[in-house]
């Protein structure tokens, strides 16, 4: 490693030291510095995790594992969220021994996938402020869920939900899903990304490249949808080609599309959805994540090693890993492994870091400290929530009366 001549990895604290904007085509490469090139390895691998677990509170085994990993950053769910002080207290001590600023994730979408409904207050689901036809109250219902996300100590949000509102999927994707046609969809997701990045939270699309004919719940079986790629890209996709440059993230979802891939994998393990599409012909240029990795659509398929490694290798940037400390200490140390093993992927991991790293370093929602949420801050939110809900309420009522 580190000979003359031979490409080697980026060195890490050069990553995360420079200020100077990166294009990843030409990202600086040079032989270790480092005496110890396996705790450079180690570093950069951290970067490509974000991790969650079971307590509501940093534990001495959940401090030993962060510190450990140093994964790029944490997800917290219901069962990690017991209060607002809480909430912000357990992510302070995540940051405390974090060598780079972290992406403090929750999954917010309002209606049937929301975290904080018992400790803040119900957000209405997409699908009813979409039914409201007002692009202010989209850009609102943006806005109030970012600022709820900051104000518990969240700079990133795994929303909004770009799947098509297909029948086929309906019972599985119900309200979280806006619509059918891929302009309304783009009118919703375009103004509620704007609200959160106004609250200073990062958004996310999902899930990569549609879930909208998937007939299955991807936390207990893989759909196959049985699309052909010129449908999918005039359908599915047209949200993802159209904001490409407006996405800081996109989610990877658990679907097999065997009329594109001619296998039985889910895009998220899939080089060609990742990479030859995602990346290559669609031209996006942001952080390119997994839907959590313990979900049965993936674990029925191969054991945690094999699809953390599958993933990154397909050209993923950030697994998520949500819960079982087991399964994410046995990815994480497979990535290790068969990064040691192959230098190709060695510099494929060396890749995603650096664009890690990149993003953290250009993104407003990392900066800055972030205040504890007061009493009359959270009522204030309680009030806010029950208010835009009324206004969502009121706001259908009279759409209704219009039709």
């Amino acid at each position: 490693m580190g000979t003359s001549g031979t490409r080697a990895l980026p060195d890490f604290n050069f990553l995360c030291n420079t200020g100077i904007k990166f294009d990843l085509s030409n990202i600086p490469v040079k032989a270790y510095s480092d005496k110890n090139p396996l705790k450079t390895l180690r570093k950069q691998i951290g970067q490509l995790l974000i991790v969650g677990f079971e307590p509501a509170e940093v534990t001495a085994q959940v401090r030993a594992l962060l510190a450990r990993l140093l994964p790029s950053g944490v997800i917290l769910f219901t069962r990690n969220i017991a209060s607002p002080e809480q909430t912000y207290q357990l992510l302070q001590q995540c940051r405390a021994d974090a060598s780079t600023p972290m992406f403090t994730a929750v999954d917010l979408e309002g209606g049937r996938v929301d975290r904080f409904r018992n400790v803040i207050g119900p957000a209405p689901s997409a699908a009813d402020v979409f039914a409201t036809g007002d692009r202010r109250l989209f850009r609102k219902h943006g806005r109030i869920i970012g600022d709820t996300c900051r104000a518990l100590g969240f700079n990133t949000n795994f929303a909004p939900v770009l799947d098509l509102a297909l029948e086929a999927s309906r019972t599985v994707m119900s309200s979280r899903a806006v619509s059918s046609e891929p302009k309304q969809v783009i009118l919703y997701a375009r103004e509620v990304l704007i609200g959160l990045h106004d609250a200073k939270v990062i958004g996310a699309g999902k899930h990569f490249p549609g879930l909208g004919e998937a007939n299955l719940d991807t936390h207990h079986e893989l759909p196959s949808v049985n699309k052909s790629l010129r449908r999918m890209w005039d359908e599915d996709i047209v949200p993802y080609r159209t904001m490409r440059r407006e996405l800081p993230m996109v989610l990877i979802g658990h679907a097999n599309y065997p009329a594109v891939t001619k296998d039985n994998l889910p895009a998220s393990l899939s080089k060609k959805w990742i990479t030859d599409i995602l990346r290559k012909k669609i031209g996006y240029g942001g952080l390119i994540v997994s839907d959590d990795m313990e979900m049965g659509a993936v674990l029925k398929m191969a054991p945690i090693e094999q699809v953390a490694v599958e993933f990154v290798r397909a050209g993923g940037d950030l697994c998520l890993i949500c819960r079982q400390e087991e399964l994410v200490v046995r990815a994480y140390e497979a990535l290790v492994k068969e990064a040691e093993r192959d230098r190709r992927f060695a510099r494929r991991v060396a890749e995603s870091a650096a664009r890690v790293l990149v993003s953290k370093q250009k993104s407003r929602a990392l900066k800055g400290p972030m205040q504890p949420p007061t009493a009359e801050k959270v009522q204030h939110l309680t009030r806010r929530l029950w208010e835009f809900g009324e206004q969502i309420r009121l706001a259908t009522i009279k759409q209704q009366e219009l039709a």
